[in-house]
């Protein structure tokens, strides 16, 4: 940026470069494509689509869909999918057991993806509260989450997945360590081409309420030493910037080729100070309670839906954000080749 004074009025008017689209397209500083976009997707194991109540147009897909998604992400020039499960809760128990099941239905939707369309990304959230009865992020002992022995947890399900075809594991559950571990044991089984997109700076936030419906979570307790009320003790504490940095120095550290903010909107100047330091590829998730806002407003008649949609995409691309993971994605991408 130069620091040389700007002519004065009426010599510059900078009205001239707003006057029509084609300048206005001509001098935009920041664009967005489909390319820019990773779909979030919730899978589910029985028929059909089941759509989800708190976000308008969001469905859980079947295996079969989302092998036809990952074609049509394709067709649309998305270059990546984060796949996530919903699990029926009569088969989830205290430590994830299915977490890292070869035969599950993660593992089936891999491999479903990347025999439809193998030239789309597929991402795979590494974390145990899809799995677990209690919604935590990790195994619960006398009320404390307990950070090694998930990560052995973690481990497994991260090798499950890379073994089933994913390219991207994103580790998701702010355990201290995980990443490095899990990099040494993809090097161990010879896995040293599978990606690691690191949710360096997960913040405990209130917009992920309708994701835990989307992927049927278990209920939070109350503070009782089976059930934690909250995640506070391992999700970043959303004060904190500084904070924030540490932790994306430690997984680029350990391994991570990627690094992640979330949520996204509310933490663009996370994603800023991110970008600046590390020269990183850094993504931003737009959340559920994100999408679900957006969609509430739009279809209450108080927000423009597209516009809204691509003015909140470009935020990020805007704030440094190398690609956005969103629910939008196939919306956008349409929008976009509109």
């Amino acid at each position: 940026m130069t620091n040389a004074p700007l002519a004065a009025y009426p010599a510059l008017r900078l009205r001239r470069l707003r006057q029509a689209d084609w300048i206005r397209r001509l001098v935009r500083e920041t664009v967005l494509t489909p390319a820019d976009l990773i779909w979030s997707m919730v899978v589910h194991d029985g028929e059909g689509q089941v759509p989800v109540a708190a976000m308008p147009g969001v469905f859980r897909l079947s295996v079969k869909d989302a092998a036809a998604a990952a074609k049509e992400a394709r067709a649309l020039g998305i270059p990546a999918i984060a796949v996530f499960p919903h699990i029926d809760g009569a088969k989830k128990d205290a430590a994830g057991s299915l977490a890292d099941d070869p035969d599950g239905l993660i593992a089936r939707a891999v491999k479903a993806m990347k025999d439809a369309a193998p030239e789309v990304g597929v991402m795979c959230d590494v974390a145990l509260d899809p799995f677990t009865d209690h919604g935590h992020d990790g195994l619960i002992e006398n009320g404390r989450i307990l950070n090694d022995p998930t990560i052995e947890r973690l481990v497994a399900q991260g090798l499950m997945q890379a073994k089933a075809g994913c390219d991207i594991l994103a580790p998701s559950d702010m355990m201290d360590g995980r990443c490095g571990v899990l990099r040494r044991a993809l090097e161990a089984e010879g896995l040293q081409d599978v990606m690691i997109m690191s949710y360096a700076a997960k913040f405990a936030s209130a917009f992920y309420g309708p994701y835990r419906e989307a992927i049927g979570s278990g209920k939070l307790g109350t503070g009782s030493v089976e059930n934690p009320g909250d995640k506070k003790t391992y999700q970043m504490d959303f004060g904190n910037s500084d904070e924030a940095l540490r932790e994306v120095a430690l997984d680029i550290a350990e391994g991570a080729d990627m690094v992640m903010v979330k949520p996204g909107m509310p933490y663009l100047d996370i994603v800023r100070r991110v970008v600046d330091a590390f020269a990183m590829p850094t993504f931003a998730f737009q959340v559920s309670g994100e999408y679900a806002m957006l969609m509430a407003a739009a279809q209450n008649g108080w927000l423009e839906e597209e516009r809204a949609i691509m003015e909140s995409l470009g935020a990020f691309k805007r704030a440094g954000a190398a690609g956005v993971i969103t629910y939008f994605a196939p919306r956008a991408a349409r929008l976009l080749g509109a």
